[in-house]
């Protein structure tokens, strides 16, 4: 393979003069080896540094890097997430769609896994409207589809969104599941602050803040 020791040692031999030395010559490979060993290693490591000036191409501590130079700690790595995940988070990010309700969506349903519901009073489209077919789904009324509008709210929405589906408390059981009872099972008394989730409250509130427009507000409440 290129840049190898046994490269690196192919290439030495060749500049050599050929009448100087035998085809065997075990002291000469010995010494050239040894020098082959150590360049190789400056190859390999040219090779890595390379690699680390391009977001397509950056691994380990180098990606963390880049999301610190682009986003300061608005995206970190969480835990355990491999190098090919956090690599397609920060290309996302770097051309995420902002300042639209496409965008909300977008940045909340990546971050949970759930599309958030969005609610503008001063959209029609959202609060419909008595007797018509606004919103696509008919006309609004007591006991209809539709909420209440307002043009005393101009770029305001309201958006709620969800927690992502957690997989629970590692090592414990719930209750009537996988024998779960008193005196068997792995159970134990527990609370929301022992559930390991990925993604919290504030992430998802910065998220949002992330992609309103300049001098809009985004009212946000999170719910399971």
């Amino acid at each position: 393979m290129i840049g190898d020791q046994s490269d690196i040692l192919g290439r030495l031999r060749s500049v050599l003069p050929a009448r100087w030395f035998p085809d065997g010559a075990p002291v000469l490979d010995a010494l050239l080896g040894g020098l082959a060993s150590g360049w190789s290693s400056v190859y390999q490591q040219l090779q890595y540094v390379r690699a680390q000036t391009r977001i397509a191409t950056a691994t380990d501590i180098w990606l963390d890097v880049v999301a610190q130079d682009y986003f300061g700690s608005r995206l970190t790595r969480r835990e355990g997430q491999v190098d090919p995940v956090f690599r397609a988070m920060i290309q996302r990010e770097l051309f995420r769609e902002r300042g639209t309700r496409a965008a909300i969506v977008s940045v909340v349903q990546d971050l949970t896994g759930r599309p958030p519901q969005i609610f503008e009073p001063a959209r029609p489209g959202d609060t419909g409207g008595y007797a018509s077919s606004a919103g696509g789904g008919g006309g609004a009324g007591y006991g209809c589809a539709g909420g209440w509008g307002s043009l005393t709210l101009p770029f305001q929405c309201f958006v709620t969104a969800y927690r992502p589906i957690s997989a629970g408390i590692a090592m414990i059981s719930g209750w009537s599941s996988n024998g779960g009872a008193y005196g068997q099972g792995a159970i134990e008394y527990a609370s929301l602050t022992m559930v390991q989730a990925q993604v919290t409250d504030a992430d998802i509130y910065n998220a949002v803040a992330g992609v309103l427009p300049v001098a809009t507000i985004g009212w946000t409440r999170i719910t399971d």
